[in-house]
């Protein structure tokens, strides 16, 4: 019987099944996607989680996404860092309870390697996010479910090795400051996000400022199953996948509703066009160009995707790259592209030059951009680019990775059940009028954050 079996046997069966799993999820997802896609369920529990299901039988796991609204957008300016530090330590122990031992930092990472399976924590912009990913074979299934609601529900919150974790993010974040593209990116993010938290930084300062009992409070305060947006996609029905959840988030405060989470401003538009110059003993510049974008549940999403797709956004066959790299050799390499959240994310144009060209290559960027605005693509761009997404669509869900990161995206951004389905179509619809009409409201090259790092001593 498998539960007569030692730990290591599981391991090695997990750690057998799953190497399966990465080499047949391709092939499998793959023919999928050029058949019919797997339809979506969804429903609410008791608790107030939600959960979104995707029933993928063709494989012996399951991978679960649980997001909460508790990304770096809610992290106090004094504080910048505090989600990512609490998602951090969230793996770093579990206090003894229902008549378990407490597990030390080393002793859950081996019952984690043992059981072949993970849980893993992490901050964005938005999101606080957990995904855990298993094998669906009991007991494996069961064990890890049950240690992950433990970690979940009874993180220990350890003060030394919270102050050790600090002291290596602290030099890592001070060794950063040697690179110009950290340089450049952060200078970026302050010009283009102001005030809003999107632009916050995280410094050994701010650093300083967080303790284990800051964490608990921030843990505490948004994730709680209320808030839980949770994607499941694997080889587990509806029942099961309830029952997983609940499982998941039954060591968490329950209650019958959730207070409103404190509303955040949207990004403030630029007025005006601003350039800056940092000093960098650096032979090569980096430069990054730019503005505020739009907001991931933004009408016009696909039809961006496209013109960014044109603009910089496909390598090789892109305008900035034809224009800027292949007819006048001004850069190594460039490229665009734009991340929308619950706010509106940056437009980026990124290119890195000699320093003697960067002054030629920044003025030729912003002709190309200047063009692209006024006239939109060509017949031939927008088909161009619009083969190559759509033919690239089964790439976006060609594992249970990817198909998981599309159904949170779905259940993130309150999209259609259907939206995957009909993906292909409305890329298929966008006409040059629709890209021109975008580009033309979004893009504001008079307006845009120019950066320039590098080039000279300070």
């Amino acid at each position: 019987m498998i539960a007569s079996r030692s730990p290591f046997t599981l391991a090695f069966k997990a750690c057998r099944y799953l190497a399966c799993t990465c080499l047949l999820a391709g092939t499998s997802l793959g023919a999928l996607a050029a058949d019919k896609l797997l339809p979506i369920e969804h429903w609410q529990q008791p608790s107030g989680a939600q959960v979104w299901l995707v029933t993928s039988p063709s494989l012996p796991m399951v991978d679960v996404q649980i997001d909460f609204d508790g990304g770096s957008r809610r992290d106090p300016a004094p504080q910048a860092g505090l989600a990512a530090a609490t998602a951090a330590m969230l793996g770093k122990g579990i206090a003894a309870g229902g008549g378990h031992p407490a597990l030390d930092e080393e002793a859950l990472e081996q019952a984690w390697a043992d059981l072949g399976a993970s849980l893993s924590a992490a901050a964005g912009n938005d999101r606080f996010t957990l995904r855990l990913r298993s094998l669906t074979q009991q007991p494996v299934l069961q064990q890890a479910t049950k240690l992950a609601a433990r970690q979940i529900g009874q993180p220990s919150w350890p003060a030394a090795i919270w102050q050790r974790e600090r002291q290596r993010w602290s030099a890592a974040l001070r060794e950063a400051q040697t690179r110009p593209d950290v340089v450049a990116r952060q200078a970026f993010e302050r010009a283009v996000y102001g005030e809003h938290p999107y632009g916050q930084q995280t410094t050994p300062e701010t650093l300083a400022r967080i303790d284990v009992t800051d964490m608990q409070a921030f843990y505490a305060r948004h994730v709680l199953p209320c808030r839980a947006k949770v994607s499941v996609v694997g080889a587990v029905d509806r029942a099961q996948a309830d029952a997983l959840v609940r499982t998941l988030l039954a060591g968490l405060p329950q209650q019958t509703g959730c207070a409103p989470l404190p509303e955040i401003p949207e990004v403030t538009p630029l007025a005006q066009a601003r350039t800056e110059r940092i000093s960098f003993d650096a032979e090569q510049a980096q430069i990054l160009i730019g503005q505020p974008g739009i907001r991931r549940n933004d009408p016009d999403f696909l039809t961006y995707l496209v013109a960014n797709h044109i603009l910089g956004g496909s390598g090789f066959g892109s305008r900035l790259m034809e224009q800027v790299r292949e007819e006048r050799g001004l850069v190594y390499g460039i490229y665009s592209s734009f991340n929308p959240g619950n706010h509106a994310g940056a437009i980026t144009i990124a290119l890195q030059t000699r320093a003697d060209q960067a002054e030629a290559a920044t003025q030729l960027v912003n002709q190309v951009v200047r063009a692209f605005v006024a006239d939109g693509p060509t017949d031939r761009e927008l088909q161009d680019a619009k083969a190559n997404l759509i033919g690239g669509f089964a790439l976006r869900i060609d594992s249970n990775e990817k198909l998981l990161g599309n159904v949170a995206n779905i259940a993130w951004n309150d999209l259609p059940l259907d939206y995957l389905e009909h993906w292909t179509d409305r890329v298929a619809a966008i006409t040059v009028g629709d890209v021109r009409r975008v580009v033309q409201r979004v893009l504001q090259p008079e307006r845009m954050v120019t950066v320039i790092v590098g080039g000279s001593k300070p």
